[in-house]
C-alpha cells in the first residue's frame, strides 16, 4: 500500500509491515515533525507545510475540494443536521450524498493533520461509526468492530481512537504482539497519555523487549517530568542494560524531585548511587553525591552515612576532609581532639570566650600553657570546625562511637602524619578479635603501608594470616610485602609461597617470590616459582590470560639467560614467539613440536610438508593474537625475534634460525617494515650459509644483489656461496644483472669469470679487458687477460698461437712488476710456463717461489697463505715425469706430508 493511497506515513508504513523496528520508527517521526517545524519557522505557507500525504491524498481523489469556493462553504453544523437527517429518512444514500460526505471528510482530515494541538482527530463524520465499533466490541462481535476500525482509519489515519480499540480488541484475544504494535501506535497518536506509555513499557517488558520499554517510559517523561516511578522505572531498566551513566541521571532527576519532607528516601537513594558511582570508579561522583545528601539532610545523619563519607574521602586521598567528617558531622559522638597550641596563634582568654559564645561549641582547655581541646557540635543541623591549630597530641574517642568510624579516624590521622594519639587506639583495636573485625586491621595495615610504616603494620597482618576467616592470599601478600621491606627474606618467602599456593594464577607473587629465591642464592627454586599458570586450552580462548602467562615467560626467559641454560632459554622464547606468530607460521609450514634431547624435552622448530591448517580466517586470527600479545610493543616483540635468532645460531641450531627468519618474513608487522625485512634477510642468510643450505642462500643474496649492486660486501657474500654450491645458475642471473648496470665493475670481473669457467675465452677476454681498462694499476686484472690468452693458446684449432703466447706473457709480466716478487706471483709464472710445456723454465720459477717465505696477512692464519704445498706438488709432478722419482719424493715428503 502506498503513502498517497493510504495516509499513512511512509515510517509507519516500514513499521507495520516489520521493515524497521519501533526505535526507529520513533526516531523517524521526530526527525520529520522537526523538519515541518523548522519550514514553518522560515515562513513558508500552510500549504507548503502540509505534509506529503495530503497532497497525495489530495491528486488521488477524483474531486478537488476548492475551500476558496462558496459552492463547498456549508456550516458544519447545518451539515450534521444533514447527514443526521439523511441517517434518519434515507436507508440508501445516493450518489450526491456520497459525494458530500467524502468532500467534508477530506476537509477535516487536511484541517486535523495541519493541526499542531493533540486533541481527537477523528472527523465527526466518523465518530458514530467509531462509537458503534466500540458498540460491537462491547457486545462481543469482535470481527464486525475490527472491520470498522479498519475502515475508519483507512479513512482517519491519524486518529487514535481504532488504534486504541484494537488493541483492546487484540488484548482481550491475547494476541500481544499486535495489541502491543496498535497500542503503540495509538500513543504515538496521542503522546500525552502518559498511563498509556506506562502501561506499553510494561507490554514490552513481558515481551522481552527492554530498549522500547525505555522508549515507552522516556514518552512518559517527556509529557510528566515530574513522575518519580517513571524515572525510578526507566533508570532500573538502564541498570539491566549496563548503561550507568543513564541510570545515574534518572537517579539525580528523582533527588532533585524528592521534597524536602522526604528526607530519609533521599538518604537512602543518595547511598545507593554513592555505592554504585564507587563501584564504577567514579570518586568524584560519589563524592558529589554523598555531600549534597550531607548538606541538604544533615540531621538524618547516621553511622553508615559517616562510615561511608569517610571511606570515599580516604579513597580519594582527601584525608584532611575525612577527617573533619568523622570528627565534625558525628556530633553525637563527642570526639574531642587535643592539640599543642601555636605561640603565634594563641589567642587571648577574653577572644577564646567571645569565640565560645558565638559558635556555641564546646571548647575544653586541658593545657593553660601548652594544649588546647577541642569539641564541635552541631547547631540546627549545620555544623562548622575552626581552622586547626598547632599539632594532634591526643585524641577522646568515647566509647560509644563505633569501631568502623575509629578506624576510619585512625587512617586519617596516620595519613596526616599524627602518630602519638595512635597507640591507645591501636590497642583498642587489637583486643577486638580479627575474625570479626578482619577488614578494619586491613585498612589501618595498609594505611601503616602506604606510608612506609612497616613496623606498626606488621603486628596487624600477623594477627590476620593467624586467623581462619582472613587467612586470604591478598592477607598473605601485604604480608609478604611487609616482611620484604623490613628485610625478613626468607620469612618473606614463605609468605610468598603461601600467596602462590591460594591463588596459583597471581603474578605479581610469582615474580617477587622468583626474585627473592634469586637473591637468597635458590636458583632451581626461582624457575619453579615460574613455571607455567595456565593450560593451552584457556591460553587458546582468554586473552588476560595469555597475556599474563607472556609476562610470565618473558621473566623466566631473562633468569635462564642469566643461569647459562641456553636450551631451556630457547623453550621460552620459542613459546613466545609461537603466540606471535601463529598464523605467520601455518603460512610458512612451520610448527614448535617437543622432542627428547638426552633423556629432557625440548622444544624445536620443524618443518611440516603436509600440514592441515586449523585457522579458518586468518584476519580474525591475526586479530585475536594482537590482542593477546599487545601487553608486549612490537618493538619488544622484534628483539626477542633477533635475540632468539643469535641464541639459535649460538648453540649451532643454524636450521631452526631458517625457519624462524621464514615465519618472521611471513608476519606482517615485521615484513612492512622495509628495515627490518632486509634484516630478517640478512639473518636468513647467514642462517643458511651455516647450515650449508647454498641453494637457499643463494636466493637471499640474489634478492640483496637486485636491490643494490653497489655493495662490494654482497659481491663477496656471493662468489662465496656460488662457490660453496657448484651451481652455475648464477651465470644466468648475472648477464641479466650485467644488462641492466653495464658499468658496473664486479659484475665486469664476474662475468669475465663464469665466461672463462665455461670455456667462452673470447666473452672473459672481453670482460677482463673491460676491468682493465677500468683498473690498470690492479695486478689481478693483468693476471686474468694474460691466462685467458694461455687457455686460447692451448686450444686445439688455433690459427695464431703464437702471438697469443707473447700477448699472454706480456699480460703475465705485467702481473709480476705491478705484484712484485713475491710466492704469488712467481708460483703463477711457474704454473704459467709448466702449462706451455716449458718444464725447464717452470722448474726455475717454482724454486725461487719455493725459496720465498708466505706473507703475513692481518686475521688470517699464515698456513692459509702458504702456497708451498701446491708448489712443491708441481714440481715433483715435473721430475716425476722426466724420471727423477727421488727428488720427486723428496718434495712430497718434505713439504706435503703432515
Amino acid at each position: 500500500m502506498s503513502e498517497s493511497q493510504s495516509g499513512f506515513s511512509a515510517e509507519l508504513i516500514d513499521y507495520l509491515e516489520g521493515r524497521i523496528s519501533f526505535e526507529e520508527f520513533d526516531r523517524l517521526r521526530e526527525e520529520r515533525e522537526a523538519k515541518q517545524a523548522f519550514a514553518s519557522m522560515l515562513g513558508e505557507t500552510a500549504e507548503q507545510c502540509s505534509t506529503e500525504e495530503d497532497e497525495n491524498e489530495e491528486e488521488g481523489n477524483s474531486y478537488v475540494d476548492d475551500e476558496d469556493d462558496e459552492d463547498y462553504q456549508v456550516d458544519e453544523e447545518d451539515e450534521d443536521d444533514k447527514d443526521r437527517g439523511d441517517e434518519e429518512d434515507e436507508e440508501s444514500p445516493d450518489a450526491g450524498d456520497v459525494f458530500a460526505l467524502e468532500m467534508e471528510l477530506n476537509r477535516e482530515n487536511k484541517k486535523m493533520m495541519k493541526e499542531r494541538r493533540h486533541r481527537s482527530k477523528l472527523p465527526r463524520a466518523l465518530r458514530g461509526l467509531m462509537g458503534e465499533a466500540n458498540i460491537r466490541y462491547a457486545r462481543g462481535e469482535k470481527e464486525d468492530a475490527i472491520l470498522m476500525c479498519m475502515e475508519i482509519i483507512r479513512q482517519a489515519p491519524l486518529a487514535y481512537e481504532p488504534f486504541s480499540t484494537l488493541a483492546m480488541i487484540y488484548e482481550d484475544e491475547e494476541d500481544v504482539e499486535k495489541a502491543l504494535q496498535f497500542g503503540l501506535i495509538a500513543a504515538h497518536l496521542n503522546p500525552s497519555d502518559c498511563e498509556e506509555w506506562a502501561k506499553l513499557a510494561e507490554m514490552s517488558l513481558e515481551q522481552g523487549n527492554v530498549r522500547q520499554a525505555i522508549v515507552c517510559y522516556g514518552k512518559a517523561i517527556k509529557h510528566d517530568s515530574t513522575n518519580v516511578r517513571y524515572l525510578w522505572e526507566r533508570s532500573s531498566l538502564y541498570m539491566q542494560l549496563g548503561e550507568h551513566k543513564q541510570c545515574m541521571d534518572g537517579y539525580r532527576r528523582i533527588l532533585s524531585l524528592l521534597p524536602s519532607e522526604d528526607g530519609h528516601h533521599f538518604m537512602q537513594l543518595s547511598r545507593d548511587m554513592a555505592k554504585s558511582y564507587y563501584e564504577s570508579n567514579d570518586l568524584p561522583s560519589a563524592l558529589g553525591v554523598i555531600e549534597e545528601a550531607l548538606s541538604r539532610h544533615s540531621d538524618l545523619l547516621t553511622d553508615e552515612v559517616i562510615n561511608m563519607a569517610a571511606e570515599l574521602y580516604i579513597a580519594n586521598h582527601q584525608h584532611g576532609k575525612a577527617l573533619q567528617v568523622v570528627c565534625v558531622l558525628v556530633d553525637f559522638c563527642g570526639i574531642v581532639l587535643v592539640r599543642a597550641k601555636h605561640p603565634q596563634t594563641d589567642p587571648p582568654l577574653e577572644k577564646e570566650k567571645e569565640g565560645e559564645q558565638q559558635t556555641e561549641g564546646t571548647l575544653e582547655k586541658k593545657n593553660e600553657e601548652t594544649t588546647e581541646a577541642e569539641e564541635v557540635t552541631a547547631e540546627e543541623g549545620h555544623v562548622s570546625l575552626p581552622p586547626p591549630v598547632g599539632e594532634v597530641r591526643d585524641v577522646h574517642v568515647p566509647d560509644s562511637v563505633p569501631m568502623d568510624i575509629r578506624v576510619k579516624l585512625i587512617i586519617c590521622l596516620i595519613h596526616q602524619h599524627v602518630y602519638s594519639p595512635l597507640d591507645m587506639m591501636l590497642t583498642g583495636l587489637m583486643e577486638q578479635s580479627p575474625e570479626d573485625f578482619g577488614d578494619l586491621y586491613l585498612d589501618v595495615a595498609e594505611a601503616f603501608l602506604d606510608e612506609g610504616c612497616y613496623t606498626s603494620a606488621l603486628p596487624l597482618l600477623s594477627a590476620l594470616v593467624c586467623s581462619e576467616k582472613y587467612n586470604l592470599a591478598v592477607v598473605w601478600l601485604r604480608h609478604a610485602e611487609c616482611l620484604k621491606a623490613l628485610g625478613h627474606m626468607e620469612v618473606a618467602v614463605r609468605s610468598y609461597g603461601r600467596v602462590v599456593e591460594l591463588a596459583p594464577q597471581h603474578l605479581e607473587a610469582r615474580l617477587s617470590l622468583s626474585t627473592l629465591e634469586q637473591q637468597l642464592g635458590h636458583p632451581q627454586r626461582a624457575l619453579e616459582a615460574l613455571c607455567s599458570m595456565y593450560d593451552a586450552e584457556t591460553l587458546a580462548h582468554d586473552a588476560s590470560a595469555a597475556q599474563q602467562e607472556l609476562k610470565l615467560l618473558l621473566h623466566r626467559s631473562t633468569l635462564l639467560k642469566t643461569q647459562g641454560r641456553l636450551d631451556d632459554y630457547l623453550d621460552s622464547m620459542l613459546t613466545m614467539l609461537a603466540m606471535l606468530l601463529k598464523v605467520a607460521m601455518t603460512r610458512a609450514k612451520v610448527c614448535v613440536r617437543s622432542v627428547i634431547v638426552s633423556g629432557v624435552k625440548h622444544l624445536r622448530l620443524v618443518k611440516v610438508k603436509d600440514h592441515v591448517s586449523d585457522i579458518d580466517d586468518q584476519e580474525a586470527a591475526y586479530q585475536d593474537i594482537s590482542g593477546k600479545t599487545s601487553v608486549l610493543s612490537r618493538e619488544d616483540w622484534w628483539q626477542l625475534v633477533v635475540q632468539s635468532m643469535c641464541t639459535l645460531c649460538e648453540v649451532r641450531r643454524f636450521k631452526e634460525a631458517e625457519l624462524l627468519v621464514d615465519s618472521s618474513l611471513e608476519f606482517y608487522s615485521f615484513y612492512d617494515v622495509i628495515p627490518k625485512r632486509k634484516e630478517l634477510e640478512f639473518f636468513g642468510l647467514s642462517a643458511a650459509f651455516l647450515d650449508h643450505n647454498y641453494r637457499k642462500a643463494y636466493d637471499y643474496i640474489r634478492l640483496m644483489l637486485i636491490d643494490t649492486v653497489e655493495r662490494p660486501q654482497l659481491w663477496n657474500v656471493f662468489n662465496q656461496v656460488t662457490f660453496k654450491s657448484q651451481d652455475v645458475r648464477h651465470h644466468r642471473f648475472c648477464l641479466r644483472l650485467m644488462l641492466k648496470n653495464p658499468d658496473n665493475h664486479a659484475l665486469n670481473v664476474l662475468c669475465g669469470h663464469n665466461a672463462l669457467v665455461s670455456g667462452s675465452f673470447k666473452h672473459a677476454l672481453g670482460q677482463y679487458v673491460q676491468a682493465f681498462r677500468s683498473h690498470p694499476k690492479q695486478p689481478l686484472y693483468s693476471l686474468c687477460v694474460g691466462l685467458t690468452f694461455f687457455h686460447m693458446a692451448s686450444q686445439k684449432f688455433v690459427a695464431k698461437r703464437h702471438p697469443l703466447l707473447l700477448q699472454g706473457f706480456s699480460f703475465l709480466w705485467r702481473y709480476v712488476d705491478l705484484r712484485g716478487p713475491c710466492q704469488e706471483s712467481m708460483y703463477n709464472l711457474g704454473r704459467a710456463l709448466h702449462q706451455m710445456g716449458l718444464t725447464h723454465l717452470a722448474i726455475h720459477y717454482y724454486h725461487k717461489a719455493l725459496s720465498m717465505e708466505p706473507p703475513k696477512l692481518e686475521g688470517m692464519v699464515d698456513d692459509q697463505v702458504d702456497l708451498r704445498r701446491e708448489i712443491s706438488f708441481n714440481l715433483a709432478l715435473i721430475y716425476q715425469s722426466s724420471g727423477n722419482i727421488n727428488m720427486a719424493r723428496q718434495l712430497i715428503n718434505t713439504y706435503c706430508i703432515v
